[in-house]
């Protein structure tokens, strides 16, 4: 099954903005490329940050998911106790300086927006496949992998 419902569309462009502006921007992305993340997962999470989700293949937006709340919680466990010390202290300029402050003071609150954000869609897309099941199994329930997508999300 393709994803079509515009609703969806739009919430993975939420996704995928918010991710670039507040996850993966300049000033923290060159330590997230340092997590021990796996090159196909990196592959994943880019994938459902940089394009919408129109046309996608449900199978596909979900092992995206799996990326992105393996992703959060990778994050949580190795970056977040000790970011404030990893983001480098070089010579910027002080705009620089007040903009890296920033994105590390908001960091962990931004990263519960994006997974808040990953959890509304894994919603929508389980609602989207139950409906299209039509009286067979949906595609959620075959994939293991999706039973602990609430934990790794809310960080439990």
């Amino acid at each position: 099954m393709q994803v079509q419902d515009a609703s969806i569309t739009r919430l993975v462009e939420r996704i995928g903005e918010h991710y670039r502006t507040n996850i993966s921007n300049r000033f923290i992305r060159p330590i997230l490329l340092q997590l021990p993340f796996d090159n196909q997962s990196w592959d994943l999470l880019e994938d459902l940050t940089k394009r919408a989700g129109q046309g996608v293949h449900l199978d596909e937006m979900y092992r995206q998911i799996v990326a992105a709340a393996h992703f959060v919680a990778v994050v949580r466990r190795e970056l977040l106790p000790g970011l404030r010390n990893r983001v480098g202290r070089g010579d910027t300029s002080s705009q620089d300086r007040v903009l890296r402050d920033m994105a590390v003071n908001n960091f962990a609150s931004n990263l519960q927006v994006f997974a808040d954000l990953v959890n509304e869609l894994f919603i929508k897309l389980v609602e989207a496949d139950k409906i299209d099941s039509k009286g067979r199994a949906p595609l959620y329930t075959q994939m293991p992998e999706l039973s602990n997508i609430g934990r790794l999300l809310i960080g439990g």
